[in-house]
């Protein structure tokens, strides 16, 4: 059974940096990819950014692009998504998830069948 675990949200000012991680265990699928999305209330959840478990191939959303990075750390099956120069607009609840690699669809919540609980990001002055 997949499982994935995320950690580091809290609260940063605007112009600050967070590092958020995600530990999955229990895949067996080789062919697959992690991805972060967020959500906030009464919005769809967004895919963030998403790094292929095959090759590294990263993809994100524009309005991330130059200011987040997803990495990960193959030997411990972890992925991160380090956050620079947060943004107001940034705070949510920040979940990975994991599947197939779904190629150009990788933003898209509804081919993802396994979730972590989701991290906190809050960004105040």
């Amino acid at each position: 059974q997949v499982q994935l675990v995320e950690s580091g949200g809290g609260l940063v000012q605007p112009g600050g940096s967070l590092r958020l991680a995600c530990e999955v265990s229990g895949f067996t699928v080789s062919y697959s990819a992690t991805t972060w999305f967020r959500q906030v209330p009464g919005k769809e959840r967004e895919g963030v950014a998403c790094i292929s478990n095959v090759d590294g191939r990263t993809n994100y959303a524009d309005f991330v692009k130059g200011r987040f990075t997803i990495s990960r750390d193959s030997a411990k099956n972890m992925v991160f998504l380090q956050m620079n120069n947060l943004k107001p607009e940034d705070p949510a609840v920040y979940y990975c998830a994991f599947d197939f690699d779904v190629g150009s669809a990788w933003s898209r919540a509804e081919y993802y069948h396994h979730w972590g609980q989701g991290t906190q990001v809050t960004v105040s002055a």
